[in-house]
């Protein structure tokens, strides 16, 4: 029960919708109400609604008792449901810790969460005025994708020379070596996305 619980814990975070609408499909598969359900299964129907309509998640007890209910397994009422949420991951400013420093005059924001189970990697990268990112060489078969923000960058690859502005995109083979310059007077903003996720 201990490693179960563990396992909820770990599976109900951020994946609210998903519960919800897995318990619809499965209810639907059964052909039972909502009123039927919670009879069979003694959680009480206004928990039931609000886990459908993705208001909670409802607690490991109540799931067990809703899969009895359905004659399922509890696997079987968690199944995929962690692979469905490992496709969607909503991330606020306030939440992202995770910053790396290019160069003294350039740092790096990762946009997201469990890097190494994602095939993007989105980097918020800020370069003071005049600053410059080191020179980078990623493993064969790694590309990315530079949209600018704010600022003038020249990018660098290998010995070619790109200018960009506002809103200028350049997409390029990250495993030859380049860096990031910025040429203008205040500080620099580049959205990059590299793949597959290279460190």
């Amino acid at each position: 029960m201990l490693d179960l619980l563990s396992y909820f814990k770990t599976l109900t975070e951020g994946m609210i919708m998903f519960i919800g609408k897995k318990l619809h499909t499965l209810r639907k598969t059964k052909k039972m109400s909502l009123t039927e359900l919670s009879q069979k299964s003694g959680v009480q129907l206004a928990t039931l609604s609000r886990i459908e309509n993705m208001k909670m998640v409802g607690t490991l007890e109540s799931h067990i008792s809703i899969a009895k209910a359905l004659g399922i397994d509890i696997t079987e009422f968690y199944r995929d449901i962690d692979k469905e949420a490992a496709i969607l991951e909503v991330g606020e400013a306030q939440n992202r810790t995770d910053v790396f420093t290019h160069s003294e005059h350039s740092s790096s924001d990762i946009l997201t969460k469990n890097i190494l189970q994602k095939k993007m990697m989105p980097v918020l990268i800020r370069i003071d005025a005049s600053g410059k990112t080191n020179m980078e060489q990623n493993a064969p078969g790694t590309e990315k994708f530079i949209f600018v923000l704010e600022g003038t960058v020249e990018v660098t690859v290998q010995e070619q020379e790109f200018i960009l502005n506002k809103s200028n995109t350049l997409y390029f083979d990250a495993s030859l070596p380049h860096s990031l310059t910025n040429k203008g007077k205040s500080v620099a903003k580049i959205l990059c996305v590299s793949t597959p996720v290279s460190l």
